[in-house]
């Protein structure tokens, strides 16, 4: 194993703890209680895959890991690092690309409604059962149908044509609900307000710039602002993080043992990923945890306890940091037990009752060695970072923004044809054509009634008696007595 694949994480009594590249993608763990030093350790391990010639993405959640961009300055750490037995280098920064999903802190992300994929959709639309049934008619529809679902509005037109042919679409697709439509059709208003019509649409973020090595052979970091987003819209956040590891999973080949990985993803804030998803989507999320290591990608989840971890998500990861947890009460305790039970044993050290006393920026850490198997645990101080402690200042994120190699690839939202042209053009016409039916059947009408012609009309017969003269005709007497001219 080669010095460049491996970094010190930290130590103590002037020997560090090495995380090897070759075990990087068996993936990890960073907890501990607020305050105790948990942003730092993810700090120090982006810096270290970077440096390694690791990509990596993570969402900034607090707005502090943007200090990776700058070198850190002012503060004098060399006791520590003595203590950890290493040299003093020079601040250096890494090379960051900004991201966010709202485009005010970073580049903007998107992707479509058809990549998302009903499974996720549903558990950000928290919908249940009927009406996750209903979503998965709509996409199989959209699909034999030939058309693409980019937007919202493309959903909202797909979801209206729906209840409109319900009639006609019962027999292939199944009973389709008025009332289940309105409500994801509810639900779809509050995800447009929480950041939705931001998310979905075109040009959709592609992985490759994810993955980016710089001119000098450091990984690339991509560093989601996600200090909007995970306060605004939780699900939002878990679904758009969840989308890029399946993304991942279904496009990536395999890579089989490597010295070092292709990426590297931080997942902060696991608690929101695992605390209201459904049971297929942990499922889901379990597979892609298990089979995604042999893609080359490994994930490391932070959260404040343990045990907001599944254990077969938890049973996989092979890297643990474990900072200081508070025992205030007997849960708490009942949860420190269940801690130290993770780590493998080391002689002399009382796992349980260190937990309590570990100060800030110390921690439990437990690696892989190079055959695979957990190191026994050690009580190590976390190495300090190259890079800035704390954020950077918004006009050195702008210029940063400015000089990214991405440029405006993103900056222009794109709104080709997709369903909800398709549609409104399809019910425009079906108009056109009821309307010119409408007229032709009026013009038949008319010309199937006879035509009255005026020497066609009856003469109405008169039975009269004998004809009479004119005038009155005289008598006798008087016509006697006028002369004769």
């Amino acid at each position: 194993m080669s010095v460049e694949n491996a970094f010190i994480i930290g130590g103590n009594d002037a020997t560090g703890i090495a995380q090897l590249g070759a075990m990087s993608n068996r993936h990890g763990m960073i907890a501990g209680a607020t305050g105790t030093g948990k942003t730092i350790t993810l700090q120090i391990l982006a810096e270290g895959f970077s440096r390694m010639g690791v990509p990596v993405f993570a969402a900034d959640i607090k707005g502090d890991l943007s200090g990776l961009a700058a070198a850190g300055a002012g503060r004098d750490f060399s006791s520590r690092l003595r203590a950890i037995g290493l040299d003093e280098q020079p601040p250096a920064p890494c090379p960051v690309l900004f991201w966010d999903i709202f485009a005010e802190q970073g580049h903007p992300v998107r992707t479509t409604i058809s990549e998302m994929g009903p499974l996720l959709l549903a558990n950000l639309l928290e919908l249940n059962e009927t009406q996750e049934g209903l979503l998965y008619a709509a996409f199989r529809i959209a699909d034999d149908q030939g058309m693409l679902m980019l937007d919202l509005k493309d959903l909202k037109a797909m979801l209206n044509w729906m209840g409109e042919n319900a009639r006609e679409l019962r027999t292939e697709y199944g009973n389709i609900s008025a009332s289940s439509i309105g409500a994801i059709q509810r639900r779809l208003l509050v995800l447009e307000e929480q950041g939705g019509d931001h998310f979905f649409g075109e040009p959709a973020l592609q992985l490759q710039d994810l993955m980016q090595v710089d001119f000098s052979g450091n990984g690339v970091i991509s560093l989601l602002d996600a200090t909007r987003l995970a306060s605004r819209s939780p699900r939002l956040y878990t679904a758009f993080l969840l989308w890029i590891l399946s993304e991942l999973f279904e496009q990536l080949p395999e890579q089989g043992d490597a010295e070092k990985p292709r990426l590297v993803f931080f997942f902060d804030e696991a608690h929101l990923l695992f605390e209201q998803a459904s049971r297929p989507l942990l499922e889901k999320i379990e597979q892609v945890v298990r089979l995604i290591r042999s893609k080359g990608v490994g994930i490391y989840f932070i959260s404040q306890q343990p045990t907001d971890i599944p254990d077969d998500v938890l049973g996989q990861l092979g890297l643990k940091v474990q900072h200081a947890l508070r025992a205030f009460t007997p849960k708490d305790r009942k949860a420190i037990k269940a801690v130290a039970e993770n780590f493998r044993a080391a002689p002399g050290l009382d796992v349980t009752a260190t937990l309590t006393e570990l100060g800030i920026g110390e921690a439990l850490v437990s690696v892989l060695d190079e055959k695979g198997a957990p190191t026994p645990v050690r009580r190590a101080l976390i190495r300090p970072p190259r890079s800035r402690m704390g954020p950077i200042e918004a006009e050195e994120r702008r210029q940063r923004i400015t000089r990214s190699p991405i440029g405006n690839r993103y900056d222009r939202m794109l709104d080709r044809e997709s369903a909800y042209e398709l549609l409104k053009a399809r019910a425009e016409r079906e108009a056109r054509q009821e309307e010119e039916q409408s007229r032709t059947a009026a013009e038949q009408t008319r010309v199937s009634l006879p035509r009255e012609r005026f020497w066609d009309i009856p003469v109405p017969k008169i039975d009269s008696p004998t004809r009479q003269p004119l005038l009155p005709r005289p008598s006798c007497a008087h016509h006697d007595s006028v002369p004769h001219i």
